[in-house]
């Protein structure tokens, strides 16, 4: 079993690029929906993007010994958490891609085994980043433009040159391009 686990900072084309990857039957990758407390967005699915919990849900996970991973961003809206869950959806016979962060890949290793686990980095620049997270957050029914510029300073740390050789990924991708960058991917995997 391999979980590739798609990191980057906000907005730099994780979903996009998990949604090729996913779609490409040659791939064959099993999915593994992660866990938040945070409030749905417009066009989101139960089950889909993610599992929407709340707080007792997941301490009941902690209390089961399921909870594999957790993160906590304290937004301007409160404390968000995303976590991961055995929740018997991993099949240790299939290949997983999951989006996460280094804190969240490190934890997978912790949990799985180093070997298991492989990070892989997209890359974009910091003001074509910036645009996109404007474009989609104005799309939003009530967007969040504080939220939007909280998680943009954040990410500088979250996503240091630190974090990332904590996380040991050494896998990057610059997504300048969707279509090419998607392409690199499928040749690292393929390769791996």
């Amino acid at each position: 079993m391999s979980l590739y686990c798609i990191c980057g900072k906000s907005a730099s084309g994780k979903d996009s690029i998990y949604r090729r990857l996913m779609a490409d039957e040659g791939l064959g990758f099993g999915s593994v929906v992660s866990y938040t407390t945070r409030p749905r967005r417009d066009g989101e699915t139960e089950g889909k993007e993610y599992h929407f919990s709340d707080l007792e849900g997941l301490e009941a996970f902690r209390a089961s010994g399921k909870l594999i991973e957790e993160r906590v961003y304290h937004t301007v809206h409160g404390d968000w958490h995303y976590f991961t869950v055995d929740d018997g959806s991993i099949d240790p016979g299939k290949d997983y891609l999951l989006i996460s962060t280094p804190e969240g890949i490190r934890a997978l290793k912790a949990y799985f085994g180093d070997e298991a686990v492989k990070g892989l980095y997209i890359e974009l620049d910091d003001g074509e980043r910036l645009q996109r997270a404007v474009s989609r957050e104005r799309q939003q029914a009530e967007p969040k433009y504080a939220e939007l510029c909280r998680r943009f300073l954040a990410d500088e740390k979250d996503f240091s040159e630190q974090e990332l050789e904590k996380a040991g990924i050494e896998a990057r991708f610059v997504n300048d391009e969707l279509e090419t960058c998607v392409r690199r991917i499928r040749s690292y995997i393929a390769n791996a």
